[in-house]
């Protein structure tokens, strides 16, 4: 395999806290690049596993310390190592001109943390609901990636930080490695767990795990 091939390791934190109205996920936009027309991703914090991050002992302990350290460089935002919860791993497909190994993490922060954005790679910040960001994707307010949609996702589920944060310790552990089926007017995109997902056939029957993209957006879908 050729090292350009090769999926670069960093890490991302989802920082929830409790707002007004119950559970909100922090979101930074990417600055926008010179000459491009399309709005800018809103993300998590976080970036790859740099030589800062290299004494941690395997690639989720350096993925840890990247997530840490970006958090502060991008959001201002000042976090402990211990506190971070491993959520999921997010391998980009074979086909993607850039290629990342993500591991997501998350976090509880303090209602009044305050939130500097670094001006360079990150240009806005937003705190939001689960619901609320949902519904702004929906409407071509925010544009967001897979792995954030379906993190998103997940937390529209609860009402507190730290509720979110138990459920998803507690849940299954899924190493995200997408398989894209391409369709008529979109792709079927297959997630470990999927009875589709080792034959590639989104018409398999039985279990789903899988995201439905289409020009109108993404619906992610789960069942057992």
């Amino acid at each position: 395999m050729a090292e350009s091939d090769v999926p670069l390791p960093s890490g991302t934190v989802a920082a929830l806290r409790d707002g007004a109205q119950g559970l909100e996920v922090l979101l930074l936009q990417r600055a926008q690049r010179p000459g491009d027309e399309a709005p800018a991703a809103w993300v998590f914090p976080g970036g790859k596993v740099e030589d800062a991050d290299r004494s941690g002992e395997d690639d989720a302990a350096r993925a840890r310390l990247a997530a840490v350290r970006e958090a502060k460089e991008e959001a201002g935002l000042v976090l402990a190592e211990r506190d971070l919860t491993l959520i999921s791993r997010w391998i980009t497909p074979d086909v993607s001109p850039r290629r990342f190994d993500t591991w997501f993490f998350a976090t509880a922060v303090r209602r009044d943390t305050p939130i500097v954005v670094d001006g360079m790679e990150i240009g806005d910040h937003r705190w939001l609901g689960p619901e609320q960001a949902l519904a702004a994707y929906q409407e071509r307010r925010l544009k967001l990636a897979p792995p954030t949609f379906v993190t998103i996702t997940w937390l529209r589920e609860h009402r507190e930080a730290g509720a979110a944060l138990e459920a998803l310790a507690a849940a299954e552990f899924v190493s995200f490695r997408p398989r894209i089926c391409r369709q008529e007017g979109g792709a079927c995109i297959l997630y470990p767990g999927d009875s589709g997902y080792e034959a590639y056939d989104p018409d398999s029957p039985g279990s789903r795990h899988r995201l439905w993209a289409s020009p109108d957006g993404y619906r992610y879908e789960r069942s057992s």
